[in-house]
């Protein structure tokens, strides 16, 4: 298993190098602001590297919103991030499964996810797979609760998107751990990457602040397993940096060695 980091984007491969992680994940531009990615000087090396390579969207964008002036302009800056992520031969584009006002129909959530995917085919693709996130918090989410998620996926199966697993967002949200990757796969029939991350707050509480894995309230016996049983690439979200980060991917990645040795 594939075990990274999100790291600062101004060396990527140094990070990597750092923390000893086989993959990287981080953003190609302001994650809170609308400017389009620009070409990067070490496209290259990233292309190159035996380090895998995850983008993550800004969190500005929400292709579900039924306001016209976010849902117009997220649908645009995802197709143009998407198109420097597989400039830079990144595995997946990792975005927020957005949200709807209150008082709109959620259906029109999972209806303008279909209409963004459509506007990003008929535009050429995305040239790499783009990995819908689960989020935390939100009534009016469409990617918070398993019954949104299969409404979800029932608007967007029939495009080429994937499914990140936040296990901080999860826990946050309300959604058990226990037995988690199978409900998600019976949905969505597939994980392509984990965000292992524990949570400083209590579940259900829908709040997204990332702790380190033996941090946090959720059990990291428990995480252990969920990210086992998912069977896809992890990256941390954690705290603490190149020290924290580090730890967290060494106890991770022995914690997936000492199961594999004693079968």
């Amino acid at each position: 298993m594939r075990i990274g980091a999100h790291v600062d984007p101004t060396d990527p491969l140094a990070e990597a190098a750092a923390r000893e992680a086989d993959a990287v994940q981080f953003f190609l531009a302001d994650p809170q602001g609308w400017k389009a990615p620009q070409p990067r000087a070490d496209a290259e090396q990233l292309r190159t590297a035996e380090v895998d390579i995850y983008v993550h969207a800004p969190y500005v964008v929400n292709v579900a919103t039924g306001n016209n002036r976010i849902r117009i302009p997220s649908r645009k800056l995802l197709l143009a991030h998407a198109k420097a992520a597989a400039a830079i031969g990144a595995k997946g584009l990792i975005v927020h499964g957005g949200h709807v006002n209150a008082g709109d129909d959620p259906q029109t959530g999972f209806d303008n996810w279909r209409k963004a995917l459509t506007y990003a085919q008929e535009a050429g693709g995305f040239g790499l797979p783009v990995l819908i996130e689960n989020t935390a918090g939100g009534e009016n989410a469409c990617a918070r609760r398993l019954d949104a998620l299969a409404r979800l996926w029932d608007a967007v199966g029939e495009y080429e998107v994937g499914f990140c697993l936040d296990t901080c967002h999860a826990h946050a949200g309300g959604e058990e751990l226990l037995g988690l990757v199978d409900r998600v796969k019976a949905i969505t029939g597939r994980i392509d990457l984990v965000h292992a991350n524990n949570s400083k707050d209590a579940f259900g509480s829908g709040r997204d602040r990332h702790d380190n894995l033996r941090g946090g309230t959720i059990d990291p016996e428990l995480l252990v397993t969920v990210i086992r049983a998912a069977g896809a690439p992890a990256i941390v979200e954690t705290p603490g940096g190149t020290t924290g980060q580090g730890d967290d991917i060494a106890f991770l990645r022995a914690q997936l060695e000492a199961e594999t040795a004693v079968r």
